[in-house]
């Protein structure tokens, strides 16, 4: 697809200025397009993810439709449509299944204006929501052009796995929308292998791989950690064990909270839970309630100090539920490889991520869901002489598989 004054439309509601998770990474996708020449548009809402409140300055305009237009020296440009949403501040299966619909329907009242305006090449739609992809197919059917569906999140099997919806007949019928997407969608794409694997077996067509990606310029070593952890309240030779993102239910973040429990007498050992989300007072009642002092809680860190902040951590933990590290390398992995961090990840040895991070030996693995697992796994990257090994081969596969310029560059001429 030459980037001849391409027209690319996206569709999804994660979108920048999210700071984690989907719409970071849908949002610098569309910054590295328009950046490179291409008109963008995208239909989304306002930003609300991992708050889970609209965010200011969109608070008071999030019942109304607004229009944004950003233009680009390489003479690309992004148009942002944001529509209204529902938003729950606590978000249940239900709830969820409400905001999903919230958006299709505005989204979809947005969708016919645009069109009545230039048609755009292609169009990307991002899952979740999966039924998002019903939007793409119109759009092509009215407009012609070409159908990416770029599935994030295999949702209907989360949906099963929560028992967020237990009727056969009610998932029966979402796996025949879904089958209906597939067949419609001129490219299929998702970001790990065994998505791939899994997603070819549903849609029985080829599957691409667009895995997430890290910007390996922004997210770096640096050398200075005892100077940056004095910077950021600690003592420069405190052992900083550091989560840094969504703080959900499903992520099993009490386990964070048993293991400092064990080592409080360590009292050089700090533990440090970043990020925000609908359980994060839970987690600080529990803390609160084993009289635990070396938890500290930070709120989301500002973009500019983020590199430095991941570079002060010692043990970077990534915990995951088992089914989910068969499927995914988290978001938030891509960064703490990138920055050569010491990642200590929850992921059972059949899973995907596993495979994976043995393979390239660029963290260390306990098996998920296991409370005791996890306190020795702390120890031992704690003190482990293969430290510094672990972190450069992180790096080492950041540069090579993981640079936001090489994914995106490959991502456009497979279009």
């Amino acid at each position: 697809m030459s980037n001849t004054k391409k027209r690319i439309l996206l569709i999804g509601y994660n979108f920048s200025p999210e700071p984690t998770g989907i719409g970071k990474y849908s949002g610098e996708m569309m910054y590295w397009l328009a950046n490179h020449g291409y008109d963008c548009v995208v239909l989304t809402t306002y930003p609300y993810y991992p708050y889970w409140k609209v965010q200011e300055p969109y608070y008071k305009k999030r019942f109304w439709y607004t229009k944004e237009v950003e233009s680009f020296s390489s003479g690309g440009q992004i148009t942002t449509y944001r529509c209204p949403m529902y938003v729950p501040e606590e978000p249940t299966g239900k709830k969820r299944m409400l905001l999903d619909l919230s958006f299709m329907f505005s989204a979809f009242l947005q969708l016919l204006k645009l069109l009545f305006s230039k048609k755009c090449d292609a169009v990307i739609t991002v899952v979740p929501s999966f039924q998002f992809g019903l939007l793409g197919c119109f759009y092509k059917w009215v407009k012609g052009g070409k159908s990416i569906y770029h599935i994030q999140d295999m949702q209907i099997e989360a949906a099963q796995d929560l028992n967020m919806i237990s009727s056969k007949k009610v998932i029966n019928l979402l796996y025949r929308v879904e089958r209906f997407i597939f067949k419609k969608t001129d490219v299929i794409s998702t970001i790990s292998e065994k998505m791939v694997s899994k997603v070819e077996a549903k849609a029985k067509k080829e599957v691409v791989l667009f895995p997430n990606w890290s910007d390996t310029e922004f997210f770096k070593p640096l050398t200075n950690q005892e100077q940056l952890k004095l910077e950021f309240g600690f003592e420069a030779n405190d052992k900083v064990v550091l989560y840094s993102g969504a703080i959900g239910e499903k992520q099993g973040l009490e386990s964070i909270i048993y293991a400092a429990d064990t080592i409080k007498e360590q009292i050089d050992v700090k533990f440090v839970i970043c990020g925000t989300g609908p359980y994060k007072e839970r987690l600080q009642d529990l803390t609160h309630q084993l009289g635990l002092k070396n938890i500290s809680f930070f709120p989301l860190q500002p973009f500019e100090k983020f590199n430095q902040f991941l570079n002060m951590a010692d043990v970077h933990l990534v915990i995951q539920k088992a089914k989910a590290s068969d499927l995914v390398m988290p978001s938030k992995l891509t960064t703490i490889l990138s920055v050569g961090g010491l990642a200590l990840i929850t992921a059972n040895n059949d899973s995907g991520l596993h495979a994976l991070t043995q393979k390239y030996n660029m963290g260390v693995l306990v098996d998920a869901e296991d409370q005791l697992a996890l306190n020795k796994g702390i120890q031992y990257a704690l003190n482990t002489g293969d430290r510094l090994t672990i972190k450069k081969n992180a790096r080492k596969y950041t540069e090579r598989y993981l640079d936001v310029n090489n994914i995106l560059k490959e991502f456009v001429n497979r279009l």
